[in-house]
């Protein structure tokens, strides 16, 4: 393993978000790894899955209050083909059991974010309206923004203050 990381990326997929994809203070996890070349023409060509750690959001690896940030962003689907190239991509949730999954999800990400650390989440409520998520969320946001070209994703800050 690197350094000790400061941040963690629960569930990275394809890292797309990040500037520096190979950050030394962040420590990225997901539960799958895809080789390059994994979509069919070409398309996407350098696109992976490619996690230092390969672990499920909902049962981490980690000790409590590891990491200063973590940023959540789990898939946001629960209908769909599993052979779509969207949710091959980024990721399907179980139709049974996603409310839960997700709750387990934030709970650990929170376990194991230090004091006064801030947990980022993402999500785009194409699917499940973000005001129903937040309602299963054990804490609130401070605050967030809808971006995107439909305005469907938004970045939640929460902050870990015991």
């Amino acid at each position: 393993m690197k350094k000790k990381p400061l941040v963690l990326d629960a569930c990275c997929g394809g890292r797309m978000f990040w500037y520096d994809k190979e950050n030394p203070d962040a420590l990225f996890m997901d539960c799958r790894k895809i080789d390059k070349g994994y979509f069919p023409n070409g398309w996407n060509p350098n696109w992976c899955v490619d996690p230092d750690i390969v672990s499920d959001f909902r049962n981490m690896p980690f000790p409590d209050k590891l990491f200063k940030m973590v940023v959540y962003d789990p898939p946001h689907l629960h209908s769909g083909s599993e052979k779509s190239v969207m949710n091959k991509k980024y990721g399907l949730l179980n139709k049974e059991t996603w409310e839960l999954d997700l709750v387990a999800g934030f709970k650990e990400c929170w376990r194991v974010l230090d004091d006064y650390g801030v947990l980022i989440f993402k999500w785009n409520d194409a699917n499940i309206k973000t005001s129903y998520l937040i309602k299963l969320l054990p804490h609130k946001p401070l605050f967030g923004n809808f971006t995107g070209k439909g305005g469907n994703t938004i970045w939640m800050s929460f902050i870990k203050n015991n």
